[in-house]
């Protein structure tokens, strides 16, 4: 365990690095996912199946793939970002997939005498979403977006590939620098379940609290 004590810092370092890339991708995916949503209930056929589009190509690429696109790809055609930005950008654009569908789920739960009855007063398509379905959906959508987040927390390990300094790039690099492999994946994975647990444990309290609302 002396090895774990020892680097204590660096773990930090890593953990802090891991809350900032996922806080900042689940950002990105949620307005972009609420972005996806809409096209995917507009009653306009090009937005239905441009968010179709969307979802069905990007949720069916591993997103490794899609971070060395980026990284790697982009640059020949002008777009360069550092590793974190690329990292925050891609999670995000993944994630936004999957965030989108969740959404667009709890807008099929809402009932359907709600947008009929704003519509009687007159309000437009948008501001039927904005202001009576969609706040509705996402309290419903609360447990399956925890769930996205803490997926999110663990595919940020997949930023180390491009020299991230997050959680699982500090692990690599101390077991080159110690050659204790299994002690500092021991010490990873109690990091990663230190980040996990709290946010599965604030996912339900929020859950209730929507719950009663509703």
């Amino acid at each position: 365990m002396e090895v774990l004590l020892d680097n204590l810092d660096s773990f930090a370092i890593g953990i802090r690095n891991t809350v900032a890339l996922s806080l900042a991708s689940f950002a990105g995916a949620l307005a972009i996912g609420m972005i996806i949503a809409t096209f995917r209930v507009s009653p306009v056929p090009p937005l239905r199946a441009a968010g179709a589009t969307y979802v069905e190509t990007i949720r069916n690429i591993p997103p490794l793939v899609l971070i060395f696109v980026f990284f790697f790809g982009f640059p020949t055609i002008g777009i360069i970002y550092s590793p974190f930005v690329s990292a925050i950008i891609v999670l995000a654009v993944y994630t936004a997939a999957f965030v989108g569908e969740a959404i667009r789920a709890g807008v099929n739960t809402v009932a359907r005498g709600q947008a009929e009855a704003a519509r009687a007063l007159g309000l437009t398509f948008p501001q039927t979403l904005g202001l009576v379905v969609m706040p509705q959906a996402l309290r419903s959508v609360v447990p399956p977006l925890g769930n996205l987040f803490i997926a999110l927390v663990k595919n940020t390990s997949l930023a180390s590939t491009i020299s991230v300094f997050e959680l699982t790039f500090v692990s690599k690099r101390l077991i080159t620098d110690t050659a204790q492999g299994l002690l500092i994946f021991f010490g990873t994975a109690i990091a990663y379940l230190l980040l996990t647990l709290p946010a599965g444990w604030a996912v339900g309290r929020i859950e209730k609290k929507a719950a009663f609302q509703r």
